[in-house]
């Protein structure tokens, strides 16, 4: 398993109606296949996020999606960036992805985190808790979940979780890998020193060499090699052939955003825009010159029209996919 390109969608609003919803998805999907992406996410959330959009914009439900693209792909992995471990029990989230790599022939990646958004949890009747209850829920649920995809039966009685020899059946290996993303030094990123096969870093770019250094000690105090877990940037790209237009639907975003969050700043440190040749030079230097092994790039702006993706994966998969 490597995640070295990755394309995240996480706004459906460009649909014009619901049935031409998924069709726009799977065209994006197939697109990122075919240029170089080696991964492929959706968000799991139920209401659209501040940043991105109203909360009544349209959301899929991320693991019927999944299936769904995986029998519309046929190489590229699938995964959520990342699923809210608070909205689904661990067994049931352990069974969801499993079938997923079932499904999809063993292209299914299992990503997650603490959950974060509090208007879902209160609006849904998902118990939200403190922040510390959140991750202790997240420990929990890791030390079952990691078991079940490894084909073990765990037995497990904790504040939060309680199996007795869960099984989970049928698999297609052993090896199933798990992603956390976050961007906290401490929790998260222990977590994925003591489970993750990857870990997805969300910040500012210039905390990234403050980042990695938190990533290297985490790996330390549990006695992992740091290399064994590969490490990735999640980014905002607006890429066009013309640079002007790509500032303009920079400005655009910029705007809805000063609009549906008021007095909020704007994360232009995670935007990367311009060319295909001004991105491939932002990403080099702001983000892998830093030791990150790969980049996951949503493209909320314009990555649904035809032969965008085709454009960032000519310009990206070169810096990543070497050798």
């Amino acid at each position: 398993m490597s995640i070295r390109l990755g394309y995240q969608m996480p706004n459906f609003s460009h649909a014009t109606t619901a049935r031409e919803l998924f069709p726009s998805v799977i065209a994006q999907a197939r697109e990122a296949e075919a240029a170089g992406f080696d991964s492929a996410f959706v968000m799991d959330h139920f209401y659209q996020l501040p940043g991105l959009g109203t909360p009544d914009e349209p959301m899929l439900e991320a693991y019927t999606a999944l299936g769904g693209l995986a029998t519309a792909t046929e190489r590229i992995q699938l995964s959520t960036l990342v699923t809210g471990n608070t909205y689904r029990n661990p067994t049931l989230l352990a069974k969801a992805v499993t079938t997923l790599d079932v499904v999809s022939g063993g292209r299914a990646v299992l990503g997650i985190g603490a959950g974060w958004f509090e208007l879902e949890h209160n609006a849904l009747g998902f118990e939200f808790g403190t922040f510390a209850e959140r991750f202790e829920r997240l420990d929990e649920a890791l030390q079952i979940i990691h078991p079940m995809l490894r084909g073990q039966r765990p037995t497990f009685d904790g504040k939060w979780y309680h199996t007795r020899e869960a099984m989970n059946e049928p698999r297609v290996r052993d090896d199933l890998p798990i992603m956390l993303g976050g961007g906290g030094e401490k929790k998260t990123f222990g977590l994925a020193a003591r489970y993750g096969d990857h870990l997805n870093i969300i910040c500012d770019a210039n905390e990234l060499p403050r980042k990695i250094d938190a990533v290297r000690q985490r790996c330390a105090e549990v006695g992992r090699d740091p290399e064994t877990l590969e490490t990735s940037f999640l980014a905002f790209l607006i890429l066009d052939e013309d640079g002007d237009r790509a500032r303009k639907l920079q400005s655009e975003i910029l705007d809805r955003q000063a609009r549906n969050m008021p007095g909020v700043p704007p994360q232009t440190d995670r935007q990367f825009v311009g060319t295909p040749d001004d991105v491939a030079d932002q990403f080099q230097r702001r983000v892998l010159d830093h030791g990150v092994d790969g980049l996951i790039v949503n493209m909320v702006a314009n990555g649904h029209e035809p032969g965008i993706l085709e454009l960032a994966g000519k310009a990206l998969s070169p810096l990543v996919h070497k050798g």
